[in-house]
C-alpha cells in the first residue's frame, strides 16, 4: 500500500486534486468490484493544504482537506494541484511549501505537479537543471522566470529524478495513471483506466512522451496543409507539393509552417506516420512490415530505427507490451 499526498494550493482547479484521488483509490478496487473479485487497493490518499484549512478553487469550489502538509510524516508520492494563471501571489503565499517539498524528495518521494503547479516545484529549486513541462500557453512565461529549468513545451509528461510535471489540467489524469503503472504494473493501470472509462496514459515511460503534432495556431492555410498531410501521410509528399497546396513559395511555406506548428514539414509527416503506426500496433497488427508499408516507409530497417527513436521501443516491443495486456482484459 503506497501513500499519496495531494496538495491543494489556493485558487486551484478542483479536478486536478479530485481526479487523481479517484484514480489512485480506484487502482486495485474498482475493476475488482465490477467483476465481483476481492479488492486489493494499492494506494491510500491524503488531501492537504499548507495550513490545513479549506481552500476554494478558482471557480469557487470549496474543498476541505484531511489536514496540513506538516501532518504528513512519510509519503511515497506528492502531487500539487494546478493553480490559476496569476501564479505570483500564490508563490509568495505558499512559502512553507518549498522546504517541505525538498525534504520529502530527499526522503525518496516522487513529487509531481499538474499544469501551472510546476511553478511551485520550480520555486522550490527542485527543477533546476531538470526537464519539465507545463501548459503550452504559459511555458514561455515560466522559462523567463525560471531559466535554470529545461522546459519542454511539447511534452505532455516529464519525469526527471523522481520529479514529474505535466501540461494541461487534464494531463493530471495521464500522470496519475502513469504513476499507477509505475508502482503497480501495466495490467493494473489498464484495468484502472478501463474501469473508469479513460484512455491509457498518453505517455508510457520516462524518456518519451506522445507529442501533439502541432501547437494551437490560427494560420488557416497551414491548417489546410496539416489536414492534407494527416490524410495522405503514406504518400511521398515533397515540400514543393505542400507549398503548392498552400499557394506559397517553398521558402515562404517552410517559414510559415515552422512558425505555426513548431515543426518542419518533414518532421511533422514523420510524427503523423509514427502516430498511425502506434495505432496499428495497438490494434493488433501482426506484421511490422505491413505497418511500415502502410505508413509510407519501404525501408523496414529505417522504420524500426525511427519508431524506436520516437517512442523508446522497437515496433516489436511496443506490439508485445500493449496488445497482449489489452487482450487479457477483454470480456469473457
Amino acid at each position: 500500500m503506497r501513500h499519496v499526498t495531494l496538495v491543494l494550493v489556493r485558487n486551484n482547479y478542483a479536478s486536478t486534486t479530485l481526479a487523481p484521488q479517484e484514480i489512485f483509490l480506484s487502482a486495485g478496487r474498482l475493476w475488482e468490484q465490477l467483476h465481483g473479485e476481492d479488492e486489493a487497493g494499492r494506494f491510500e490518499v491524503s488531501v492537504v493544504t499548507v495550513d490545513g484549512r479549506p481552500v476554494a478553487s478558482c471557480h469557487g469550489v470549496g474543498i476541505t482537506p484531511h489536514g496540513g502538509i506538516h501532518d504528513i510524516e512519510h509519503t511515497d508520492v506528492i502531487i500539487l494541484s494546478s493553480s490559476g494563471l496569476d501564479v505570483d501571489e500564490e508563490l509568495a503565499y505558499h512559502q512553507a511549501l518549498y522546504p517541505w517539498l525538498r525534504h520529502h524528495h530527499r526522503q525518496g518521494a516522487y513529487v509531481g505537479s499538474i499544469c501551472t503547479g510546476a511553478a511551485f516545484l520550480a520555486e522550490a529549486g527542485l527543477l533546476d537543471a531538470r526537464r519539465a513541462t507545463t501548459h503550452w500557453a504559459i511555458v514561455s512565461r515560466y522559462a523567463r522566470r525560471f531559466p535554470a529549468v529545461h522546459w519542454h513545451a511539447d511534452e505532455l509528461i516529464t519525469e526527471d529524478d523522481r520529479l514529474l510535471t505535466c501540461g494541461g489540467v487534464h494531463a493530471g489524469l495521464d500522470m496519475s495513471l502513469y504513476l499507477v503503472e509505475k508502482f503497480c504494473g501495466h495490467e493494473v493501470a489498464l484495468q484502472c483506466a478501463r474501469a473508469l472509462v479513460l484512455d491509457l496514459p498518453r505517455t508510457h515511460q520516462s524518456g518519451y512522451a506522445i507529442l501533439p503534432l502541432s501547437r494551437p495556431h490560427q494560420d488557416e492555410r497551414i491548417r489546410e496543409v496539416e489536414a492534407f498531410i494527416c490524410a495522405r501521410y503514406a504518400d511521398d509528399l515533397s515540400v514543393e507539393q505542400l507549398a503548392g497546396k498552400a499557394l506559397m513559395s517553398p521558402r515562404t511555406f517552410m517559414r510559415r509552417f515552422k512558425a505555426a506548428t513548431g515543426r518542419l514539414p518533414g518532421n511533422y509527416l514523420q510524427a503523423r506516420r509514427i502516430a498511425v503506426a502506434r495505432e496499428l500496433l495497438e490494434a493488433g497488427a501482426q506484421s511490422i512490415r505491413e505497418v511500415s508499408d502502410r505508413v509510407g516507409y519501404e525501408d523496414l530497417a529505417y522504420f524500426r530505427k525511427l519508431f524506436k527513436r520516437e517512442t523508446g521501443m522497437t515496433p516489436a516491443e511496443y506490439r508485445r507490451r500493449f496488445p497482449a495486456a489489452l487482450d487479457a482484459l477483454a470480456p469473457g
